[in-house]
């Protein structure tokens, strides 16, 4: 494949972000007020979306652009001890839902990277979040795989190449953290 290729590729996974705004500024707002209201968000996933949760995690409490107050977030794919723990006494497939079950508490927001949409432990640790209380959202690619079903909403990038999903993941974590920068002081 030509560069040309890939960046062609980008462009169009990029103009079809368009149609998710209504839907990504709905996002926007339930965080803004669920940070308001004293919750968190938790962020997780499985390799290059593992990396996305960290990344976004670190703009919240970090900065974006704007110097202010952290934003309460955790990016539940960072502890190696707990990941390899649970992965070797239970399962990977619930991998996240320990975590979930100790730090989540109703209200907190749960948002799971998926570029299939169809990791198992994604999928469980979003149920365990609604089930504890939290407001789900799940970020995949253009099928929303099994998390269409499962989470309370679903941000579909509309491509099934998974490294254009993961572009535009971090494209709509960054316009959330771009908009947050703008609300809160």
């Amino acid at each position: 494949m030509s560069f040309k290729s890939t960046v062609i590729r980008h462009q169009i996974m990029v103009e079809g972000l368009l149609s998710l705004e209504q839907q990504i500024n709905d996002l926007v707002d339930k965080v803004e007020n669920t940070l308001a209201d004293g919750n968190k968000v938790l962020f997780f996933g499985n390799g290059g979306s593992a990396s996305d949760a960290q990344h976004l995690a670190a703009e919240f409490v970090v900065r974006y652009y704007n110097q202010r107050a952290p934003l309460a977030a955790i990016a539940l794919t960072t502890d190696t001890s707990i990941l390899t723990a649970h992965g070797n006494d239970y399962s990977f497939d619930t991998i996240f839902d320990r975590q979930i079950q100790a730090l989540a508490k109703p209200g907190d927001i749960a948002i799971g990277l998926s570029t299939s949409g169809n990791s198992a432990n994604v999928i469980n640790g979003l149920i365990t979040a609604k089930n504890s209380g939290c407001w789900t959202c799940a970020f995949t690619g253009k099928s929303g795989g099994k998390l269409l079903d499962s989470a309370d909403s679903c941000i579909q990038v509309p491509t099934d190449e998974t490294a254009r999903v993961q572009e535009g993941h971090i494209i709509i974590g960054h316009w959330l953290c771009e908009a947050l920068d703008q609300r809160v002081s």
